[in-house]
């Protein structure tokens, strides 16, 4: 899968300025917060936060009293996360095949990180994420609502290549339901001064 080496690259590159930029982003998120401490509530044991970036959503997790670990497609992220929060645990790995035991976990979150898998690709995605949930688990997206890709070639003071897929609850929810998951819940967000875009957020149990 080409796709994996092109955004591995990008984010390589992007890793040291995405940091910077998005420090702190979730103290001005008052419904991200309440969001994930609702899922704090309803998850019981190991969580594991894919396309875990910098490591900002895996530690607000952590302070929630979740026992939660981060993965990321890309090394160089993962090495910034790591510095940032020494205490908790990144490694290198693809939302595509997860190096997880089968119904081993309680949650996974999916946070703004399934924007860079084409389409194609999501149910394969979708079923990883059921494997390694344990029966009950819940699963946590978010992600820009887009009616066609963004390609993006310069950001963060780099020279890059990272493609932001098209994707809207109608076309994702029904993914997650062929996948096995049930919905929980749903938030979807305008446009404000922070993010251009709208964006969805969506929660959903493995039945």
């Amino acid at each position: 899968m080409d796709f994996l080496d092109t955004t591995r690259a990008g984010w390589d590159t992007a890793a040291v300025g995405y940091a910077e930029m998005y420090a702190g982003e979730l103290e001005g998120m008052p419904l991200w917060r309440a969001l994930f401490a609702a899922f704090a509530e309803l998850v019981d044991g190991p969580v594991v936060e894919v396309g875990s970036g910098p490591g900002c959503t895996t530690a607000h997790l952590s302070s929630l009293g979740l026992d939660v670990s981060g993965i990321d497609l890309s090394p160089e992220m993962v090495a910034v996360a790591s510095r940032q929060h020494p205490d908790l645990r990144f490694t290198v790995g693809s939302m595509t095949a997860l190096d997880l035991p089968d119904a081993g976990l309680a949650g996974l979150v999916a946070w703004y990180s399934i924007i860079n898998i084409p389409p194609v690709h999501l149910p394969g995605v979708f079923a990883e994420f059921h494997r390694v949930l344990a029966p009950g688990g819940h699963v946590l997206l978010g992600f820009q609502v887009r009616d066609e890709p963004k390609h993006l070639t310069s950001a963060f003071g780099h020279e890059i290549s990272l493609v932001f897929q098209a994707l809207s609850p109608e076309f994702v929810v029904p993914m997650l339901v062929d996948a096995g998951f049930v919905e929980v819940a749903r938030m979807l967000c305008a446009p404000d001064e922070k993010i251009a875009t709208p964006t969805a957020h969506l929660l959903f149990r493995k039945g």
